[in-house]
């Protein structure tokens, strides 16, 4: 089993307010795979954690949309702890090393590049890369066709 299926057991747990199976879940999930991914943290249909989870903190109160992948060593989180947290929306590529902190929405159909720090919106249907990380480009259609076309 992976981390997102481990994830989904300890939500679905949580949801029903079956004790016990969501701590021993997010327990395994850090032994396991080197990650902080709490049952709380809202993760859409499809979503994914690429290379296997290695290295991924999100926070409890992170919102993630559907069909997401998420690379290795990503950060989703606050920047302070009066703020708030990150809303991704569908169809996010957030590549290896990025971090997503503080009240940001990032639209749909958004590309995130590796080593990013993202602290201000991104809109949808673009890439957005840098420290801080910013729009560099603008992409027409599925960035799951841009992505298959560079690799």
């Amino acid at each position: 089993m992976n981390a997102i299926g481990i994830y989904r057991v300890a939500n679905y747990c949580y949801r029903k307010r079956i004790p016990v199976i969501p701590f021993v879940c997010k327990a395994l999930i850090f032994l396991v795979f080197n990650s902080v991914v709490p049952y709380t943290t809202v993760i859409g249909r499809g979503s994914r954690f690429a290379y296997g989870c290695i290295g991924v903190v999100l926070h409890g109160s992170a919102t993630i949309g559907e069909r997401v992948i998420i690379g290795q060593g990503v950060t989703v989180g606050r920047k302070l702890h009066p703020y708030g947290v990150p809303v991704i929306g569908d169809d996010v590529y957030i590549s290896a090393g990025a971090r997503i902190l503080g009240e940001v929405v990032i639209g749909d159909n958004v590309i995130i590049g590796a080593n990013s720090v993202v602290i201000s919106n991104i809109p949808s249907n673009c890439i957005a890369a840098g420290s801080p990380a910013r729009v560099i480009r603008m992409v027409d259609g599925s960035i799951y066709d841009l992505l298959e076309n560079i690799y």
